[in-house]
């Protein structure tokens, strides 16, 4: 993240441990860009969050415990998305074959986003993607 980025606008949500907390995030996420009037990328968002969510969910959710979607938009044109989960674990693209049915969404996150990684978080870890984006309208002025 470039240091001289500065936060403009946040939005978070939390999402239990379900199998329905995919759709929500995919829905907080959509809500979230029509009110910052992001169109530009939004399906590339939108599956992003797809991704991270439900990776959140298989492998980063201990039972009893839920995770956190966080949307984050900073002057100059960055919408970043987190998704904060509270299980051990490394986070890594990994090879599939044609036949594998499962481990392409960080390849997709890959291909999709600007950037993405891993960060630290206690318990647990924060992985985030990032996207060049156009300032919005009405709710989100232009960026300056």
């Amino acid at each position: 993240m470039n240091a001289e980025l500065r936060p403009f606008a946040v939005r978070a949500t939390f999402c239990h441990r379900e199998r329905r907390s995919v759709q929500l995030a995919r829905m907080f996420a959509g809500v979230t860009l029509d009110d910052w009037s992001l169109a530009e990328r939004r399906d590339d968002v939108l599956l992003c969050v797809s991704e991270l969510a439900t990776n959140a969910l298989l492998h980063g959710v201990p039972p009893g415990r839920g995770y956190l979607v966080r949307l984050v938009l900073y002057r100059g044109g960055v919408l970043r998305v987190e998704v904060h989960d509270s299980g051990p674990g490394e986070v890594r693209t990994r090879e599939t074959s044609s036949e594998s049915e499962r481990g392409r969404g960080l390849l997709l996150v890959a291909a999709l986003a600007d950037k993405w990684g891993v960060g630290e978080r206690n318990p647990g870890k924060i992985v985030w993607c990032e996207f060049a984006v156009r300032g919005g309208g009405a709710a989100v002025p232009a960026f300056t």
